[in-house]
């Protein structure tokens, strides 16, 4: 990046590494020098909640109002009716209207803590774009949109080329993913003046093609810019952890879980995640990754830290903490450990200590727990287990069952 920007957007997005490709850096720059600049971000409704892969994104938002932008953040309560083709391997399975506007009622909870929503010309705002797509009339959205499109180009992007060449066939419906959002970013210049469409660097094609429809359709010149695609240094990608993946809202993963998410970061990326999930100043980041040895915990911690208090705020973050010092440090039992409640019934028989561990969720499958079990990676009570086999019964829990797999993940069982 040889750029130099003017703008503290800008040189936010730079420095902290959020930056992968912009339509035009200057023109983009100047906009931020010249007034406040109205951004979004689409995400669709596939889920009851985001999670921490879309964090990037959601931080870029917030970015932009620190540095007096608008955020618009725009559910695609109509785009999801069809899915996002992007890079994917197969189709989406389509959902119904009330699955969709029930994910975007949980969905909306992920926002709050992160963008001031409101009336004011900076206030981020909240837009459904099923609010336009639901309306358009096919043959007169084909005459006036669909002219704009070349399907040469279509299909000379990755994201539809890597599809063609599948056993899974790219359908026509999904085909149109692409237009759609084209027409979203078109369609947001028109009742709010966006001058900036956001998103991951797999995104790009799709915006590409909505600036080039906004100019084309109402000669108005406007940029998108993209984050990299984020993997964690050991080449995971962001968002997964053992457990599956790492849900914003408190209801789908503990503040608890959260926070040993982020304790557990690998040293080489903390402080590359403190530039990009806090608000930390730039030189404690530095300083906080560059720390070496068991020094580095203390980045981590306070990586972990941040990031839960932005999004569950600090008492969250502080009990987090607390209940993972108690386990760590003193052996004890903290609690707010994922708990695992069993009832009588469940018992009757006993319960092998292998399914106890996938139940818990410290293990995906049977075959995992009996392999941790196996390597002397798993314990009961901080005892080591040596029989996957073994079977736990009601008299077992009386007190609480502390189940431990590794060094860094633990779990209660206790009886209901």
């Amino acid at each position: 990046m040889t750029y130099h920007p003017k703008s503290d957007f800008m040189r936010v997005m730079i420095e902290r590494g959020f930056l992968a490709d912009c339509t035009d850096y200057q023109a983009l720059d100047e906009a931020f020098l010249n007034g406040i600049v109205p951004g979004y971000i689409g995400f669709d409704a596939t889920a009851k909640s985001l999670h921490v892969g879309s964090l990037i994104q959601i931080m870029m938002l917030r970015w932009l109002q620190k540095c007096g932008g608008k955020p618009i953040v725009l559910m695609g309560g109509g785009t999801t009716k069809i899915g996002d083709p992007s890079f994917r391997a197969d189709e989406r399975p389509l959902l119904t209207n009330a699955q969709i506007d029930d994910n975007i009622a949980g969905i909306k909870r992920a926002f709050a803590p992160y963008v001031a929503f409101g009336g004011g010309p900076s206030d981020a705002i909240l837009v459904n774009n099923a609010e336009w797509l639901d309306q358009l009339n096919y043959i007169g959205f084909l005459r006036d949109i669909g002219k704009h499109f070349s399907v040469n180009r279509m299909l000379s992007f990755e994201s539809v080329k890597s599809r063609l060449d599948r056993e899974q066939s790219l359908s026509f419906l999904e085909f149109n993913y692409m237009i759609l959002q084209a027409y979203d970013f078109l369609e947001l210049n028109r009742r709010y003046g966006c001058l900036v469409q956001m998103g991951g660097s797999d995104q790009w094609g799709n915006i590409v093609n909505g600036v080039d429809l906004t100019r084309r359709v109402v000669d108005h010149e406007v940029y998108g810019l993209t984050s990299p695609l984020l993997t964690t240094s050991d080449g995971k990608k962001m968002g997964k952890s053992q457990n599956g993946a790492v849900w914003l809202n408190a209801d789908l993963l503990s503040p608890y879980e959260f926070w040993q998410f982020w304790r557990n970061t690998t040293d080489a990326d903390v402080g590359r995640f403190l530039k990009l999930y806090t608000d930390m100043p730039l030189d404690d980041c530095n300083r906080l990754g560059a720390l070496q040895g068991s020094e580095i915990n203390l980045g981590k911690i306070a990586l972990a830290n941040a990031v839960t208090t932005l999004l569950h705020g600090a008492e969250a973050a502080a009990a987090a903490e607390a209940t993972a010092r108690e386990v760590f440090e003193k052996g004890g039992v903290g609690d707010d450990l994922p708990t695992l409640t069993l009832q009588p019934a469940d018992l009757a028989e006993g319960i092998t200590v292998a399914q106890l561990f996938v139940r818990a969720g410290l293990s995906a499958t049977g075959k995992d727990a009996k392999r941790l079990i196996l390597e002397g990676g798993a314990r009961l009570n901080d005892e080591i287990v040596l029989d996957a086999g073994h079977r736990i019964g009601a008299g077992n829990l009386a007190e609480p069952l502390k189940l431990t797999a590794g060094k860094k993940r633990h779990a209660l069982v206790i009886l209901g």
